[in-house]
């Protein structure tokens, strides 16, 4: 079996760094991404990490423990775009790139070696140099013959200016001894619990167990694992796109509310974004549900299974607002609310209805095709289908 090269590609300080792309007077500067306008901390900047601001921590307490950071609110658009480049990006270097999450991709680099005559070392600082240098946006790459391994690396590459290590599976013994199982990728609170009271602190502690004991004691995932910290690619890097069973839409409100036209546009700011989903994925949805959190975090829901799967904004509104009108209460306050798309068909599997308008669907592709075209061109949200208020709520 070929032995795999694998790099784990993870965006320093995300959602910080894309504000800072667009607005170069932050740099240097103590930056925070916030959840929303009353929310916490999601993101921060090595200048706000060094203030002393923590991960997660409330905005009121932030402020008042440090009046001179900076507080942005999160804008996932932006966000995900970037995200996209940044991944088409890494796809210029290798067909095999596997994204992880919005700032993470994995990157088979076997055999690159030859192709751009260089150590994988080398290669992989030389695609954090064309990150940076194209895209503007600062990441922190390991590299390894495993998954876990490159994940373990990237972690320790974030603590050098170089930004990039590799670990040799010649010498992982050394990296296991010194690594503590809680540091180790998908070990959370609890198996570290577990694996501490089976007096095992260390990584290398864990590959030094039998499978059979992994096996009985904590499941074939902690057997993948041993096998992976010693170098063998259990997981190979796929970049096959894994489509979604479900898409949700939910966020918070920006303030606690219960003016149901506030929550009208918060709602169909949600339809929007997720009806664009469907359509970027040639599928439709035969179920919608509508969710409001209320300011005690109590959720009240309802459903409605279609009669035909749709992906426009104009259907899904008025089956949602008459979903609202069924939870919806003008005595309760809502800090939350969200749209959820179920049952999603592809194009490739949808059903032909015997009793349904071909003139009307053609209509309704136009249409929505001219909406997608308008975005693409001008930005997304530059379209509002049936809002209600001109000024909108704020979302995170």
């Amino acid at each position: 079996m070929t032995k795999r090269f694998i790099a784990l590609v993870d965006c320093d300080s995300f959602f910080v760094c894309c504000e800072q792309k667009v607005n170069p007077e932050l740099k240097g500067k103590p930056v925070c991404v916030i959840s929303n306008k009353e929310g916490c901390v999601v993101s921060r900047s090595k200048e706000a990490k060094k203030m002393g601001i923590r991960m997660g921590e409330p905005l009121f307490m932030a402020k008042k423990e440090h009046p001179k950071g900076i507080y942005i609110v999160a804008n996932h658009d932006l966000y995900a775009e970037i995200s996209h480049q940044v991944m088409a990006k890494l796809r210029e270097f290798s067909p095999l790139v596997e994204v992880y999450s919005i700032d993470e991709a994995f990157v088979d680099l076997t055999g690159l070696k030859r192709l751009y005559k260089m150590e994988y070392i080398d290669l992989a600082s030389h695609i954090r140099a064309k990150i940076k240098e194209d895209l503007d946006v600062n990441v922190s790459i390991g590299v390894s013959s495993s998954k876990t391994l490159a994940k373990l690396a990237s972690d320790k590459a974030k603590k050098f200016d170089c930004g990039v290590y590799a670990i040799n599976p010649r010498f992982v013994t050394e990296e296991l001894k010194k690594t503590q199982i809680e540091e180790l990728w998908g070990i959370g609170r609890n198996l570290t619990t577990l694996f501490h009271k089976s007096g095992i602190i260390t990584a290398y502690e864990l590959v030094s167990q039998s499978d059979t004991w992994l096996d009985k004691k904590v499941g074939i995932r902690a057997r993948e694992m041993k096998h992976e910290l010693l170098g063998e690619t259990v997981s190979p890097v796929s970049s096959e796109v894994k489509l979604p069973k479900s898409i949700q839409n939910t966020c918070a409100l920006g303030t606690f509310t219960s003016d149901i036209n506030f929550i009208k546009d918060a709602i169909n700011y949600h339809i929007h974004k997720g009806c664009a989903k469907l359509r970027r994925l040639r599928a439709k949805s035969g179920v919608i549900s509508v969710m409001l959190r209320t300011k005690d975090f109590k959720v009240f829901a309802e459903k409605k299974v279609l009669e035909k799967p749709t992906c426009y904004e104009w259907e899904v509104s008025d089956i949602s607002f008459k979903l609202l009108e069924k939870i919806y209460n003008p005595s309760i306050l809502y800090r939350s609310s969200g749209v959820i798309f179920d049952d999603i068909t592809f194009d490739s599997a949808e059903q032909l209805f015997l009793f349904s308008d071909t003139e009307e669907d053609s209509k309704n592709k136009r249409l929505a095709k001219c909406i997608d075209n308008i975005e693409s061109r001008f930005g997304k949200n530059v379209i509002k289908t049936g809002f209600t208020r001109s000024s909108g709520p704020v979302y995170d």
